[in-house]
């Protein structure tokens, strides 16, 4: 009697617990807990202690029942009740949800691949020596992997992809991959799906950053102003093209006749110098420098290089002259 009254005094605890942390945290991250054992289980709780987050396992059918039992006072939580099934946790957060599936990621342990495993990832053996003797090759042609005997090993020639991700592992593969000891998966507690303050979602939303979301606004607003370019439907995102082009038409007419107006000017006065905007455009910073010295003595330094320039292209013809008139002379 007193075993059965310990027994419903543990089941009530855990009823009471479970219920504060559902009404104390709005953030809760539903991990599947596959493959994790009872050692590694222990080192992600005190990695989660760091970032004040709570990881907490049970029995679906008693989490279900503590949460129909308390939907009258908290009605919210019955949107968590569809995805309590399987082997899965929860880690409580009053943080930043996506520092807790961070930590959870990167808690990850390397294990063998056990015949019979769903394959979390594909498998790929490189192509090289795998230091086993000829005698072994009997596991290579049972999977039709291409090999070669080099050095008296056996070496593969390509890279062979063995394991696909999603399928179970064989026996052969299994044997193949201890013989070459390769631990090829990694397990850990795996992000499905998110709660947070009433909304539901899944946990792969974590890893969307906020520069994939503007850039994903930029195109659906380059998007619509093309459309609404293409129609003559005017929008809030072709109104600026529409105006830029406007300016564009009017600035050309302005150019080819004689129309103009203030900003027009300015372009009409480049396209009748450009040389004037080149040479203003010369002076850095207006320290004195250059430009004071080309107003005291009367010439900068460029106009002193274009007439020594000058001079020496008239010696040159001049001297082209001469050699043309004595050759004339020569020969007549």
């Amino acid at each position: 009697m007193s075993g059965g009254e310990s027994k419903q005094g543990r089941k009530q605890a855990f009823f009471t617990r479970i219920l504060a942390y559902f009404d104390e945290y709005d953030k809760i991250l539903i991990v599947g807990a596959d493959n994790v054992g009872s050692n590694h289980m222990q080192k992600i709780r005190i990695a989660l202690r760091s970032i004040n987050a709570i990881l907490l396992m049970g029995k679906n059918t008693m989490i279900r029942k503590a949460l129909r039992g308390h939907l009258q006072a908290k009605p919210i939580l019955e949107n968590i009740l569809p995805y309590i099934r399987g082997n899965v946790g929860f880690i409580f957060t009053k943080g930043d949800i996506n520092a807790v599936k961070k930590l959870v990621d990167e808690n990850k342990v390397e294990a063998a691949a056990r015949a019979g495993a769903i394959a979390p990832s594909d498998v790929t053996i490189p192509a090289g020596n795998t230091s086993l003797e000829p005698t072994k090759t009997s596991f290579f042609q049972a999977l039709q992997i291409p090999t070669k005997i080099n050095k008296g090993a056996i070496e593969l020639i390509s890279d062979v992809q063995i394991i696909t991700e999603g399928t179970k592992v064989g026996p052969s593969e299994a044997a193949l991959l201890q013989m070459l000891n390769i631990r090829p998966f990694k397990y850990g507690l795996l992000p499905e799906t998110v709660y947070d303050s009433g909304s539901v979602y899944d946990a792969s939303v974590l890893d969307i950053l906020p520069e994939d979301i503007l850039n994903k606004f930029s195109e659906g607003v380059k998007n619509i102003a093309a459309v609404s370019l293409a129609v003559g439907y005017p929008t809030l995102a072709s109104v600026p093209h529409s105006l830029v082009n406007g300016y564009k038409k009017v600035l050309a007419i302005a150019l080819a006749t004689n129309y103009t107006f203030p900003q027009a000017d300015k372009v009409k006065a480049y396209l009748a110098n450009p040389t004037a905007f080149a040479v203003s455009g010369g002076g850095k910073g207006g320290k004195g420098g250059k430009g004071e010295e080309k107003k005291e003595g009367g010439k900068g330094k460029g106009e002193e290089k274009k007439e020594e320039k000058k001079k020496e292209e008239k010696k040159e013809e001049k001297k082209e002259e001469e050699d043309e008139d004595m050759g004339l002379g020569l020969f007549d």
